[in-house]
């Protein structure tokens, strides 16, 4: 049974309700700097965001800027980063983006999605990311939580992740826009989870479009009008 896209007034609730949970919503990475995010993104990508802290944590003390982690080179990076997954080649390719930001950026993070995408290893969510978190631009990054979270509650309904991240920005109220990004990671990662989803937990459960919520101890009689 397809879900049926959330009503304006259903979205305007959504987002409500989920500022009032956390307010002031935030990455779960560890950085100090545009430059020490950007890198934690690009560790990442098929990471959890502890293993990359854990990484992190014992490699910003020691080299925390492009000219300083471009000294280390490939190998001596892939002694902090050897638990993440993929290591070799993220490596490889934040050494060669610690060159281009050198070389072309004046040692700054770029601030524009096509420098950002220009970088190796750094692709459109990743560039979103860093968008949306350093620089407080209106992105949306779509990572599988956030495409979950979309097609699941009817709040963003698309067949990939390009879909549901225009569908979010069209849809999205300008007043939540900055901090919806976090807002809905965590709404899937710690509630609106894949198997088991805490629907009898779950602020926002009377205007999900989910039709299944309600085995999952969503409020029969707490179901929205719009």
């Amino acid at each position: 049974m397809p879900v049926k896209n959330m009503t304006k007034k259903q979205i305007q609730t959504f987002f409500e309700r989920l500022r009032e949970q956390r307010p002031h919503p935030q990455t779960e990475l560890n950085y100090s700097s545009p430059f020490e995010l950007l890198i934690a993104v690009m560790l990442s990508a098929q990471a959890t965001d502890v293993s990359v802290n854990k990484a992190t944590d014992k490699l910003y003390p020691v080299a925390n800027t492009p000219a300083q982690i471009y000294a280390l080179g490939v190998e001596g990076l892939k002694h902090y980063i050897k638990t993440i997954g993929l290591y070799n080649a993220k490596a490889e390719n934040v050494i060669k983006t610690c060159q281009i930001l050198l070389e072309k950026h004046q040692g700054e993070v770029p601030q524009t999605r096509a420098e950002l995408e220009a970088l190796p290893g750094v692709g459109r969510k990743t560039a979103n990311v860093v968008l949306n978190t350093a620089f407080g631009q209106p992105t949306m990054a779509v990572d599988t939580h956030i495409f979950r979270v979309g097609n699941r509650t009817g709040l963003a309904v698309g067949k990939n992740v390009l879909e549901v991240e225009h569908r979010l920005i069209k849809v999205i109220p300008k007043e939540f826009i900055v901090d919806a990004h976090h807002w809905l990671i965590l709404h899937g990662r710690y509630c609106c989870i894949a198997r088991k989803p805490k629907c009898n937990e779950c602020v926002v459960s009377d205007v999900c479009n989910w039709p299944e919520r309600f085995e999952f101890g969503a409020a029969k009689n707490s179901a929205m009008k719009s």
